[in-house]
């Protein structure tokens, strides 16, 4: 079962890591709902450049890399692969603390028997 869920879970990434990689070189260049409705309320930053707009991976593509597809998929294989760290990163701290509330679950009951 075991071997099961990791072998699940390498393929999610693998296809994860794939989809960004190659396949949002092709995404739409025409604003999404979020960009339209943000654009028709004056929210959207044409006004006013956020704090990022100069970021290396500002508008989804890499700073340096001159060839928009290739930056684009470049950028969203640094965050698929960061939001992949900050997940796991997520649920070892949650192994941690389980296995800490475990230990200290039996330890009491321990004590609560010999005392």
């Amino acid at each position: 079962m075991r071997s099961n869920l990791r072998l699940f879970v390498l393929v999610g990434v693998l296809v994860g890591l794939a989809l960004a990689l190659f396949v949002s070189p092709f995404a739409s260049a025409e604003p999404d709902g979020l960009e339209k409705v943000s654009a028709e309320e004056g929210i959207d930053g044409t006004t006013s450049e956020h704090d990022l707009a100069d970021g290396p991976l500002a508008d989804y593509g890499v700073e340096g890399i001159d060839d928009e597809r290739v930056g684009t998929g470049v950028a969203g294989l640094i965050g698929t692969l960061v939001t992949l760290g900050l997940g796991l990163g997520v649920f070892a701290l949650i192994r941690v603390l389980r296995s800490r509330q475990d230990r200290e679950g039996r330890d009491r009951g321990a004590s609560a028997l010999a005392g």
